[in-house]
């Protein structure tokens, strides 16, 4: 029952337009532009490999949070939520499918952006486990904060906000512009967002060829603990 409603799950945000412009046109024009063109001093190096990093995590952000945000809350507005949680799939056996979808979408993200930052020179380093633990630890993250949006406000209010968060974090969390552009007391305040952790944890790893970075990790998997829990406390399915 999990995976033929993972399927059905997967199969509905493939085939929205909305949710195809959020997830993958908008990452991938940014990647393009902003790699193609000297708009946003990067520092030393191809801009290419300071931003791959960045865009990676917006796309991890733009699926399990604000597309999935918004596509729960609007589920919940109509009833569909209380419909499939009367159905013998069990919540969590949703909530577990709504997450594989997810999963596979950011998956098709990964190739997909990663494909086109090589053809754009990108020259990715570092260890593949830290990547994987960065995305995995975003992701829940991130989809903790979604569904704990979509389950305590409106659909148009989590419309709203959802977008909005999208558009702040892509300016202030280090996916384009570096955090050292903000200051001192900024980079270290933007630095504690998930965004900021998850962007500046793949630019160390994939730009730098740095080690396994805890400390990256360890702001990911709090926010992480903390959304996911106020997300099952929270949540209304109704």
């Amino acid at each position: 029952m999990i995976g033929a409603q993972a399927g059905l799950e997967t199969r509905m945000l493939l085939r929205n337009g909305e949710q195809l412009l959020l997830t993958v046109v908008i990452p991938t024009l940014l990647l393009v532009l902003f790699s193609s063109v000297d708009i946003v001093d990067t520092g030393a190096g191809k801009a290419v490999d300071f931003l791959a990093p960045g865009i990676l995590a917006l796309a991890v952000m733009s699926t399990a949070f604000t597309g999935q945000a918004i596509a729960t809350g609007f589920e919940r507005r109509y009833g569909v939520l209380k419909r499939l949680a009367s159905s013998p799939l069990p919540r969590w056996g949703l909530m577990a499918a709504k997450t594989a979808s997810v999963l596979v979408t950011e998956v098709l993200q990964v190739i997909l952006l990663t494909v086109i930052a090589l053809a754009l020179g990108w020259s990715p380093h570092g260890d593949p486990l830290a990547v994987l633990l960065l995305l995995v630890l975003g992701t829940a993250a991130f989809s903790g904060l979604g569904l704990l949006m979509a389950g305590t406000l409106k659909a148009e209010a989590t419309l709203a906000a959802a977008n909005l968060v999208f558009l702040l974090l892509l300016v202030g969390g280090g996916v384009i512009v570096p955090l050292d552009r903000f200051g001192a007391t900024g980079q270290h305040v933007l630095g504690l967002l998930p965004i900021s952790a998850l962007s500046d944890g793949l630019r160390n790893v994939l730009q730098h060829g740095a080690g396994m970075p805890w400390g990256d990790l360890g702001i990911l998997a709090g926010w992480a603990v903390v959304a996911l829990a106020a997300a099952g406390r929270f949540f209304r399915w109704e």
